[in-house]
């Protein structure tokens, strides 16, 4: 796979499942406030729904919106993260500081017309979103046409910043693998590097709409790809795990995974976040010791 040559990674698989066997082994001794609050603070809180409404966006925001009334020494979400059309609701009904962040460009198949899928981010952005998270194409990806899976995350990007510019503000670009579906470490890896070169600010596992979302198998090979990139280009790219997150036990493997392959500098959320939708409760409860509902 061309960009695995290009970049001189090749999965370690021996190696990466004693990695993972540690990680998992020790989740008990890293556990504690500080570090749920962490993980708190690197969510992209999502709803994406197909009965989704203006009204129950607008509850969910109002809930992030008034989440520190009662819980001062907490900090908020990164994000409320949504489909395109509700940007213009989040940014409305936002009062507390947060982003918002769009799943766009035809998500969660990404199968549509180019043009279709830089006008949706192109209105997304004019709208009030702050990060765009797109699928790759998988379409040609899956067919070896790397430069044309490429070329459309560089299309994406150009249209998003151009639309922000215009504002006098920047947006960051999520690119969402569906490492589920790409099966091996190594295509994992070359979808990895191809989203880096190509303009992603983040690499995202999964859309959350398949049958194999995230798992750490997938995010150990993403945060090598990042550590590899890192040291080849100087740049830092994030990583967004998603799909499938559902407790704080799981919160508390990826944060390992990311702290044990990338180090604590990757440990904000400008460069890790978390895409979920049930694990609020789940690390609010942990903390308090009792079963919270408040999300």
């Amino acid at each position: 796979m061309e960009y695995l040559e290009k970049y001189g990674y090749a999965p370690d698989r021996e190696k990466m499942d004693r990695a993972l066997g540690m990680i998992a082994a020790n989740l008990e001794n890293i556990s504690s406030e500080q570090v749920y609050k962490d993980c708190f603070s690197m969510m992209d809180l999502t709803t994406l729904k197909t009965d989704d409404t203006c009204a129950s966006v607008t509850k969910l925001v109002n809930k992030v919106n008034a989440f520190q009334q009662n819980r001062p020494d907490w900090p908020l979400p990164a994000s409320v993260c949504v489909y395109s059309n509700f940007a213009a609701t989040v940014k409305k009904a936002r009062t507390a500081d947060f982003n918002i962040t769009v799943v766009s460009a035809c998500f969660p198949s990404s199968q549509s017309f180019l043009e279709v899928k830089l006008k949706e981010c192109e209105i997304a952005v004019e709208q009030g979103a702050d990060e765009v998270d797109i699928v790759l194409a998988l379409n040609s990806f899956l067919a070896e046409d790397y430069e044309a899976a490429a070329e459309e995350i560089r299309q994406v990007r150009s249209c998003i910043d151009a639309v922000a510019a215009k504002q006098g503000r920047n947006v960051h670009l999520k690119v969402i693998l569906e490492t589920g579906l790409l099966r091996t470490p190594e295509a994992i890896a070359n979808a990895s590097f191809l989203a880096m070169e190509a303009g992603a600010d983040f690499i995202k596992t999964s859309t959350g709409k398949v049958d194999v979302n995230a798992t750490p198998v997938a995010a150990y090979v993403m945060c090598e790809c990042i550590a590899r990139y890192h040291e080849m280009t100087g740049k830092k790219i994030g990583f967004k795990p998603a799909g499938g997150i559902s407790s704080a036990a799981d919160a508390l493997c990826y944060y390992s995974i990311v702290s044990t392959v990338l180090g604590k500098e990757w440990l904000n959320k400008s460069l890790f976040r978390f895409g979920v939708s049930r694990v609020a409760n789940s690390i609010l409860s942990a903390v308090e010791q009792k079963t919270v509902t408040y999300f």
